[in-house]
């Protein structure tokens, strides 16, 4: 991790809300969402959107580690989802390098739509070991074949 560079990563992005994204979209889609999905609101789920702010911090980031070595992971995200964005609303996310620990790094995020400030916060990611976090999920997944074997 290239913690000089990725001490001066500062980004301005669009994102335009797809329609698939919405809360309803998301809860008709999940076991307990379907029952009360279709009261909710056509807006981007909140869920969406920390994936949108998380994605962007990961690509800024990805450009100043090993990926050989390296596979950059979310440690911590505080967002405070302030408004709603309908499908096909551009939001503006602005985002800055708040603090750079030994593999950690934070950032400052803003999105706005043309009306408002929509989202602020938080996102913390770490520069992990590739292969440590590769073996981790190769030790669950045998578990898991092991469980289902066993059952």
């Amino acid at each position: 991790m290239n913690h000089e560079l990725i001490s001066q990563i500062c980004f301005a992005e669009i994102y335009v809300v797809p329609s698939h994204q919405t809360a309803r979209s998301l809860f008709t889609r999940l076991p307990h969402g379907m029952a009360y999905a279709d009261t909710l609101i056509e807006c981007i789920a909140t869920g969406y959107l920390i994936a949108v702010v998380e994605s962007i911090c990961i690509k800024e980031m990805q450009q100043h580690i090993d990926p050989d070595i390296e596979v950059v992971v979310g440690r911590s995200i505080r967002i405070e989802h302030r408004a709603p964005i309908p499908p096909g609303a551009a939001i503006r996310v602005s985002g800055w390098v708040e603090q750079v620990g030994r593999r950690s790094t934070t950032f400052c995020i803003r999105a706005f739509d043309d009306h408002e400030l929509v989202c602020e916060g938080q996102v913390t990611l770490v520069a992990a070991d590739r292969e440590s976090i590769e073996s981790r999920i190769a030790t669950k997944i045998n578990g898991l074949h092991d469980l289902r074997a066993g059952a």
